[in-house]
């Protein structure tokens, strides 16, 4: 550690992280959102976010993101996937009640179509400040919105393991939620150009195959000790398991304008969760797979729609991604029925074979520009079911 340097992270021992995982809190959930803070005239991004925090009413269910031109809510602790989704729904429309008031527009899409770097501004506080010096320039094309989800565990072991196994469900997630193909005035050719933003960063890859709960531990503390993070929380993974509440947040997803889309990520992912924290207790091999095969069809995701062919990372079956989504559906329908969620099946229908919202911003785009996409990502917006 840097000489003088204040321990801002570990000052709880080891055990203290362990027990916070071992609370019985059966597969609970918690939702963050990031949504773009719009002007109405213009639907170009303007800086609102500290005006925002000022007129919430729980601040801690809101938060700053790096860009003054986002805004970030996140859920309680919720019991269930319907309970998560009544609160989004109240938060989308807090903000949007907000809005009416001081003078602006909730945004939703994982990039904002035409928003440029050179004219966004850091939010000011100490770990927003240590971010932006770290990245420089391209903090400021991390112009990008998501939707992370949360599922309590409640083993530290276990939660390893299951992290490692669910890796391989990680392009699934990404090419049902793709929603961003658009980025500083361009169309880019991928469907989720958040992704390759937010890729510039450091530590947002997937992870690779973690020995165990002690072995992340110290991974993250040398991080720390080296100066290369100031919180735990700076570990970008796409899957992580996060020190603080207890939970495998998957960070894979574009964030989406439709909530019954939302409800239906979040529902994968609780049961993901669910199905593997049985499978991993009897078969370690769930854990194993081709990390390059696993990242080939990540890309693939990133950048071609459900026809695009790649190779199952665990087991080697050559595919279509539109078959790979439906690989991940066999694999955990049983906890998806046992939990009481089989009905967002035929919202992830509808995305296969209609497009996603990455598609639909490109239809929209094409037949009536992109002046006009802008005022569709406000418009479009669901603030309830």
């Amino acid at each position: 550690m840097v000489s003088g340097q204040k321990q801002l992270v570990f000052d709880m021992h080891i055990e203290d992280y362990k027990n916070i995982f071992k609370q019985k809190r059966n597969y609970s959930i918690g939702v963050e959102e990031e949504f773009m803070i719009c002007d109405p005239k213009t639907g170009n991004l303007i800086d609102r976010a500290d005006e925002i925090m000022n007129m919430v009413a729980d601040k801690d269910r809101f938060s700053y993101e790096l860009l003054l031109s986002e805004i970030e809510t996140n859920t309680p602790i919720c019991a269930d996937v319907n309970e998560s989704i009544d609160c989004l729904s109240r938060q989308r429309t807090e903000l949007k009640e907000i809005g009416n008031k001081i003078g602006y527009s909730l945004g939703v899409s994982g990039t904002h179509p035409t928003a440029m770097a050179v004219d966004q501004s850091f939010v000011e506080n100490t770990s927003y400040n240590w971010v932006a010096d770290q990245l420089k320039y391209y903090a400021k094309r991390n112009i990008t919105f998501s939707t992370h989800i949360h599922i309590s565990v409640d083993d530290p072991e276990r939660a390893i393991k299951i992290t490692n196994a669910t890796r391989r469900w990680i392009p699934a997630l990404l090419a049902i939620s793709a929603n961003s193909p658009f980025f500083e005035g361009e169309k880019t050719g991928f469907k989720s150009s958040r992704t390759m933003q937010f890729g510039a960063f450091p530590r947002t890859n997937i992870p690779v195959k973690i020995d165990s709960f002690d072995s992340y531990f110290n991974l993250v503390r040398t991080l720390e000790e080296t100066n290369s993070i100031q919180k735990p929380r700076q570990v970008w993974w796409k899957i992580r398991p996060h020190l603080d509440y207890g939970t495998l947040e998957y960070r894979i997803c574009d964030v989406q304008r439709s909530l019954k889309r939302t409800k239906m990520l979040v529902a994968l992912v609780q049961a993901l969760v669910h199905s593997y924290d049985t499978m991993v207790m009897y078969n370690n091999n769930l854990e194993d797979m081709n990390y390059e095969i696993l990242n080939d069809a990540f890309w693939k995701a990133t950048r071609f729609d459900f026809n695009s062919k790649v190779t199952d990372c665990f087991d080697g079956k050559r595919l279509t991604l539109k078959d790979y989504v439906y690989k991940m559906i066999d694999t955990i329908h049983l906890s998806l029925s046992e939990l009481g969620n089989s009905d967002v099946l035929e919202t992830l229908d509808d995305i296969v074979e209609n497009g996603t919202e990455a598609d639909n911003q490109i239809e929209y785009e094409r037949k009536n520009g992109k002046n006009k996409l802008l005022f569709y990502l406000i418009d479009d917006v669901e603030y309830s079911l």
